[in-house]
């Protein structure tokens, strides 16, 4: 999350690379990275084709302005050079796992009882509750006075421990191929590769469910704001912050295959300038210090 996409750029340029203690960054497929900054090219959308994926979209009360702003995005993609090819969807099966399947939250469940120990706990150099396990986790947050249990629950860690296994079990591999298969060849990679297409675009709030299932990414930008007459709306069941209301952002998101990161940043540039949305409504609160005012001081 940053400013403006070339300063996410920078970001990434600087945490960007392998690590030997996340495997996950040895599948990277260039010893040099990219020059994320570089990517950052008024022009990067010229020549692209860009897909619209309209059977994930799936609005509720209240999607009006989101909606509208995504058709005037649309057009202006269009207008910096873009082929926009409509209607790239993902297939009746994906969009049924998508959007009534378990799998995933099975995957999720049953990785957070193995990682949570695993990969986090077990590498603590100070442990002052002496937790281990997501059990103790739990036991520890329901038993704290300031973690707010019960209002704050525990709901999805019950979960995960009531499943009965971790990620080393067959039922886990089952599923996580089913997640593999709902966001792979029969959802978005598939949708990419089917129709040629060089990204997808999606209103930020139809965009994360599926590449999270194979962990492809997203550069998301500013594409509006809920109108000054907009209905307030709380979040449930807390109905302690505002989830919709006067001047709330919305966003675009450009989705792609693994490691396109480069690619997605020079389309999110290209149309953030050309609409720099983010100027639109000035925020409640503007930071008087800049990160260029401490660093080098």
């Amino acid at each position: 999350m940053a400013r403006t996409v070339k300063d996410a750029a920078y970001v990434l340029q600087a945490i960007a690379g392998k690590d030997p203690n996340d495997n996950y960054t040895s599948a990277i497929p260039f010893d040099t990275l990219p020059d994320y900054v570089a990517a950052c090219n008024f022009s990067g959308l010229a020549g692209k084709r860009i897909g619209i994926p309209r059977n994930v979209i799936y609005p509720e009360m209240g999607d009006g302005p989101v909606l509208a702003a995504f058709e005037a995005a649309i057009a202006v993609i269009k207008k910096a050079g873009a082929t926009v090819i409509d209607n790239t969807n993902i297939t009746a099966y994906a969009l049924d796992q998508y959007l009534n399947g378990n799998a995933s939250l099975i995957v999720l469940e049953a990785d957070f009882v193995s990682d949570l120990p695993d990969e986090y706990l077990s590498k603590l150099t100070y442990n002052p509750q002496n937790v281990n396990s997501l059990a103790d986790v739990r036991n520890f947050t329901q038993n704290f006075k300031p973690e707010d249990y019960p209002d704050r629950d525990t709901a999805i860690w019950d979960q995960a421990l009531a499943l009965g296994y971790n990620n080393t079990d067959p039922r886990f591999w089952a599923n996580y191929q089913i997640n593999l298969v709902t966001a792979g060849i029969q959802g978005i990679l598939g949708a990419l590769a089917n129709n040629s297409l060089d990204a997808l675009i999606l209103p930020t709030d139809f965009s994360a469910g599926l590449p999270a299932l194979v962990g492809t990414p997203i550069v998301t930008v500013p594409m509006g704001f809920y109108p000054a007459n907009t209905t307030i709306i709380k979040n449930e069941p807390r109905m302690d912050l505002v989830a919709t209301g006067p001047n709330i952002p919305f966003g675009l998101s450009f989705l792609g295959p693994a490691f396109s990161e480069a690619s997605l940043i020079s389309f999110a540039y290209a149309f953030e300038q050309r609409t720099m949305v983010r100027n639109k409504v000035q925020p409640y609160l503007v930071p008087n210090t800049e990160l260029s005012s401490i660093v080098g001081a």
